[in-house]
């Protein structure tokens, strides 16, 4: 439960959830990064399992494997990314916004 503004007092609160949102993208394109870093892995991956299709398929399954190895780098990330901000939001920024006078706060603790 979000705390009134210490301002206004104003019940008109709402989270801002910078950091989780900025740890989020970094994380994601970190992430995303990284596996495309591995790309020739997933590929040589994908390769194998799709070559008894013959050519064709080792073609398809290393598109495949490089493309799931991003996918999955940028999920990470992301996840991993979320949950550091989330603990930058709850413990360095000012996190709450008031809708009604503007300010922003930290609230206090109980």
């Amino acid at each position: 439960m979000l705390k009134p503004c210490p301002h206004c007092h104003s019940i008109h609160v709402v989270p801002r959830d910078v950091g989780q949102r900025t740890g989020s993208i970094i994380g994601t394109v970190a992430g995303a990064a990284s596996g495309i870093a591995r790309v020739i892995s997933g590929a040589e991956f994908g390769g194998a399992l799709g070559s008894p299709a013959g050519p064709g398929g080792a073609v398809l399954g290393a598109i495949a494997g490089a493309v799931l190895l991003g996918l999955i780098g940028g999920t990470t990330g992301c996840a991993i990314g979320a949950a550091l901000g989330q603990v930058i939001d709850a413990n360095v920024l000012d996190n709450h916004l008031c809708l009604d006078c503007g300010s922003s706060f930290k609230p206090m603790a109980d």
